[in-house]
């Protein structure tokens, strides 16, 4: 068996100088990443802060009620949401579906005074018809917004 030992002769100055040259080398790699990748937060943040949130007009959405088709008109302009109600109800509509004005009432209240469709409520008697008027509600604002949102559903 013939085993040669290789001695290897290593000047501190060298390692020390190598070591410093690989550590600044993984410091530029890592400072080029940082620098040149994008940052989404702050892209974000100034474009939500010059684009409006809305598209300011009027928008409806319908809805069918089994025996009659009616809409839910809501008017906004870039920042708000400014009203919502009911449009081509008549006298049918009150009598067959008479929680559906009192509802829009108490949907449109909390979402102009919160200018959001978010935490929304309403109360177990008219959880249905609230459930249809937030749909019709929330398909019109979702005309309105330049980029649609998730849906969002009555808790």
């Amino acid at each position: 068996m013939s085993a040669k030992t290789k001695i290897v002769v290593l000047h501190m100055r060298e390692v020390i100088y190598t070591a410093i040259f690989v550590a600044l080398g993984i410091f530029l790699v890592l400072l080029f990443i940082y620098m040149f990748l994008p940052d989404d937060a702050s892209d974000k943040q100034i474009l939500s802060e010059t684009a409006p949130t809305f598209l300011a007009g009027v928008y409806t959405a319908s809805i069918d009620t089994g025996n009659q088709a009616m809409q839910i008109e809501v008017i906004v302009d870039k920042d708000h949401i400014n009203s919502i109600r009911l449009i081509n109800l008549d006298e049918t509509a009150n009598v067959s579906n008479p929680l559906m004005e009192t509802t829009l009432d108490n949907l449109s209240t909390q979402i102009l005074n919160n200018q959001s469709l978010t935490g929304v409520t309403c109360p177990d008697e008219s959880r249905y018809t609230a459930q249809t008027l937030y749909d019709a509600i929330n398909r019109a604002v979702k005309k309105a917004t330049p980029v649609s949102g998730n849906e969002i559903t009555i808790k």
